[in-house]
C-alpha cells in the first residue's frame, strides 16, 4: 500500500472526467442505525496482539435507582422479563435478561408487553410523601407552579420559559459567534453557575407534552370531584430559609381543598400556594374516604398511562434510558443519540444542527433531570431492565473488532487521501470495504522503541472510499475522504491486515469551546482589540506582529484564524510550490471556517508528519489553531533557512 503524494498525482486526480469507473461506482449510503453487519468479524480468525480495552462506563446502570415512591402492593411472581424496549437492544445471539423486578408504583408483572399494561393500577392509596413527590414531578423549581413551556437548560435542569433570567451580551467569545449564541444568561441554579447561550435553550418538546398530559388528567379528576362531596384537609409545611425538609421551625399553614389527597395537592400547586420545597400531610374532612381513594387511584393510573405515551425515544421506540435533550428541544436516549451522531450532526427529528460533542460526556452533556426523575419514579423496573439489555449489548459488542486499519500515512477529517493499493492483503481489505460500508481506518506508522510498543500510532482517521480505479493486474487507485478521528483501544490481525477496536474522538462542545476561549483571553482581549483597530486595510499582506508562541494563548480564536489565513495569502503571493494551483485543485481554496482550516492547512503545509499528528490528539478547534499558528511562527522565524527548522 502506497499513499500517493498530491504533488505526484497524475492527471486523473484532477480531471475526474477521465475516471473510467466514475459513473459505475456507486456511493453507498451511510449505515442505518443499528446496522453492525460490517463489524461482525470472525473472532476465530483474529489473533489479539495488544490489549488496551477500558471497562465501559455503566455508572448509571450499576447505580441502583434512588428510593422510588412505594405503595404496599402484592409482590408479583418472578418470571423471564420481556419488558418493552428490551428486544430493541438485544440481537438474537445475545443472552436474555431473566431477572424480574416489581415496580414500586405498578402491580403489573414486568413480563407483560408494553401495550397490554395499564401503566400502574394501584390497589392502595398513596400516602402523603408519595403524593407530594408525584405532584413535584411537574412543578417548576422557580415559580413552583406546574411547568409552562418548560425549557431544559444545557446543564440538564428545567424551568418555565417565563422563569428564564434576563439575557445579556456574552463577552470574550469570538467562535463560533453565531447570532443565537451572542446573547446568554447566568444559570439560575446555584449548583450549575454556568453562562448559557440563548441558542442552547429550546422548549423541551417531550417534557411539554408529558406535563400537558399530566395536567389534562388532573383537570378531568377535578371535574369529577365537583359531583362528589369529597374534600381533604391539607397541612402545608414550608421549610425555613436554608432548609429543604420539615423542621420544628417550619412555617405551617392548612387548607381544606376539594378532592382526594392527589387532586388536592395538585390544586394547591396549580394555584401557586404550594412551594416546590414544601411538604404536606393530610387529615380527611369528608366521610367519603373510600370514594376519595378510588378517585385518586384511577387518576394516578390514568396519569401514568397518559404520560407514558410520550416517553418513547424516536430512535429506538422504547422507553427513554438516560434521556438527553438537544438544544432544539428533542429528547433521545443517550446511547441512541450516540449512534445518530456517528452519521450526522443534525437532529433526526427537526434536522437542526447539534452543537454538542458527539462523545456526549456526562460532564458537558448532562441528562434531562426532570424526565429522568419522572421515568425513574413511575417505571423504575423498566429502567433497570433496559440497563441490563444495554449492558448485555455492550458486552457482546466489546468482544469484536470494529474496523480494518491501514498503517500507511497521515490523513485528516474532511480532507482527501489518495492510495495506490497493490499488496494482496490490502487488496482483500479494500474489496471487503467496498462490499461493506466503504470505510476503513488510516493510521501513521511508527518505529517501536520497546518490545511492547506497536508499529503504528494510537490516533487515526476514519476514511470513506469515494472512487476506485482498477488495473488489469489487480492493483487499484483509491480516492478517499476523511470522516472522523478515532483512537485504537485494541487490535488484532485478520487475514494479514490490521483490525482494531476503536473509540471515536470528537471535539468538546461549542459551550466548552466558548468557555475555553473566554478564560484564556479575558486578560488580554482589550489589548488585542486595540491593536486590531490600528491595522491597515492591507493587513492581510503584512507581516503579523506576533513574536512568541506564548502570545497565541492570549489571542481570540477569530484572530488565530486571521493569522493563519493572512499567512497563506502572503505565501501565495510569494508563489511557494505547496500552494500551486494543482494543490488547491485537490484540497480546495483556503477555508475561513475555524473548524476546517487546521485540517486543510496541515494537509497542504510541507511539515513533518509527526508534527502534524498532534492535531489528531486535540479535542478543541482553538487548540488546533494555536498549533497551526505555532508552525507559522516557526516558519517565519527560520529566516528562510528551513534546514534549522524542527518541523519542516
Amino acid at each position: 500500500l502506497v499513499a500517493i503524494p498530491p504533488s505526484l498525482l497524475p492527471c486523473w486526480t484532477i480531471h475526474t472526467s477521465q475516471w473510467s469507473l466514475e459513473n459505475t461506482i456507486r456511493r453507498r449510503p451511510l449505515l442505518q442505525l443499528g446496522d453492525n453487519s460490517h463489524r461482525h468479524l470472525n473472532p476465530s480468525t483474529i489473533s489479539v496482539t495488544t490489549e488496551r480495552e477500558e471497562e465501559p462506563d455503566f455508572a448509571d446502570h450499576n447505580t441502583r435507582r434512588s428510593e422510588p415512591i412505594r405503595v404496599d402492593l402484592p409482590k408479583p411472581a418472578t418470571r423471564a422479563s420481556t419488558e418493552a424496549g428490551g428486544d430493541d437492544f438485544m440481537s438474537s445471539d445475545q443472552p436474555r435478561v431473566v431477572e424480574s423486578r416489581p415496580s414500586a408504583l405498578t402491580s403489573n408483572p414486568v413480563h407483560e408487553a408494553e401495550d397490554e399494561k395499564d401503566h400502574g393500577t394501584v390497589e392502595r392509596p398513596l400516602v402523603g410523601d408519595q403524593v407530594r413527590d408525584v405532584i413535584r414531578l411537574i412543578q417548576c423549581r422557580k415559580c413552583s407552579r406546574p411547568l409552562q413551556e418548560p425549557v431544559t437548560l444545557p446543564c440538564g435542569r428545567s424551568l418555565c420559559k417565563h422563569c428564564l433570567p434576563e439575557t445579556h451580551t456574552r463577552e470574550n467569545i469570538s467562535y463560533p459567534a453565531t447570532p443565537n449564541r451572542l446573547q446568554g444568561f447566568d444559570c439560575p441554579y446555584q449548583e450549575c453557575g454556568r453562562n448559557h447561550a440563548v441558542g442552547d435553550c429550546g422548549v423541551d418538546v417531550i417534557l411539554t407534552k408529558a406535563v400537558d398530559n399530566f395536567k389534562a388528567e388532573m383537570e378531568k379528576a377535578r371535574e369529577t370531584i365537583t359531583t362528589a362531596e369529597v374534600s381533604t384537609h391539607v397541612v402545608i409545611q414550608r421549610p425555613s430559609a436554608g432548609q429543604t425538609g420539615t423542621d420544628m421551625d417550619d412555617e405551617t399553614t392548612s387548607r381544606v381543598v376539594k378532592g382526594g389527597p392527589l387532586v388536592a395537592v395538585y390544586t394547591l400547586a396549580d394555584s401557586g400556594e404550594l412551594d416546590y420545597n414544601s411538604n404536606v400531610t393530610f387529615a380527611e374532612v369528608s366521610s367519603l374516604g373510600d370514594e376519595a381513594t378510588a378517585i385518586d387511584n384511577r387518576t394516578f393510573s390514568k396519569v401514568k398511562e397518559s404520560v407514558r405515551t410520550e416517553m418513547d425515544c424516536q430512535v429506538c421506540y422504547a422507553l427513554f434510558y438516560d434521556p438527553l435533550t438537544t438544544v432544539c428541544g428533542h429528547t433521545f436516549c443517550r446511547s441512541c443519540l450516540h449512534r445518530v451522531l456517528d452519521h450526522s450532526t443534525y437532529c433526526p427529528i427537526c434536522r437542526r444542527g447539534l452543537s454538542v460533542s458527539p462523545l456526549l460526556y456526562r460532564e458537558s452533556c448532562p441528562s434531562n433531570e426532570h424526565l429522568k426523575t419522572i421515568i425513574q419514579t413511575f417505571w423504575a423496573d423498566a429502567v433497570l431492565t433496559r440497563g441490563d439489555a444495554l449492558a448485555a449489548e455492550a458486552l457482546n459488542r466489546h468482544r469484536e473488532f470494529d474496523i480494518p486499519i491501514f498503517v500507511c500515512t497521515l490523513s485528516f477529517p474532511m480532507m482527501p487521501t489518495f492510495l495506490h493499493v497493490f499488496e494482496p492483503r490490502y487488496r482483500l481489505m479494500i474489496r471487503r470495504a467496498l462490499e461493506g460500508d466503504r470505510t476503513f481506518g488510516m493510521v501513521l506508522p511508527q518505529r517501536p522503541r520497546t518490545a511492547n510498543d506497536t508499529h503504528f500510532v494510537e490516533y487515526g482517521t476514519l476514511l470513506r472510499i469515494v472512487n476506485a480505479e482498477y488495473f488489469a493486474d489487480g492493483r487499484s487507485l483509491i480516492e478517499t475522504t476523511g470522516i472522523s478521528r478515532f483512537r485504537i483501544t485494541r487490535h488484532g490481525i485478520l487475514d494479514g491486515y490490521l483490525v482494531g477496536k476503536i473509540e471515536r474522538v470528537d471535539d468538546i462542545s461549542i459551550a466548552e469551546e466558548e468557555d475555553l476561549e473566554a478564560n484564556e483571553t479575558q486578560q488580554a482581549l482589550e489589548r488585542y482589540e486595540s491593536a486590531a483597530t490600528h491595522q491597515s486595510e492591507d493587513s492581510s499582506t503584512s507581516r503579523p506582529a506576533m513574536t512568541t508562541p506564548e502570545d497565541l494563548s492570549k489571542m481570540p480564536t477569530s484572530e488565530l484564524l486571521s493569522l493563519g489565513v493572512s499567512f497563506v495569502e502572503r505565501m501565495r503571493q510569494q508563489s511557494v510550490p505547496w500552494l500551486a494551483q494543482r494543490m488547491l485543485t485537490i484540497y480546495g481554496e483556503c477555508p475561513n471556517d475555524p473548524a476546517l482550516f487546521p485540517w486543510w492547512f496541515a494537509s497542504i503545509l510541507p511539515a513533518k508528519e509527526y508534527e502534524k499528528y498532534k492535531l489528531l490528539e486535540t479535542r478543541s478547534v482553538r487548540e488546533r489553531l494555536k498549533i497551526c499558528c505555532g508552525w507559522i511562527l516557526e516558519w517565519e522565524s527560520s529566516s528562510w533557512s528551513l534546514s534549522d527548522c524542527r518541523i519542516f
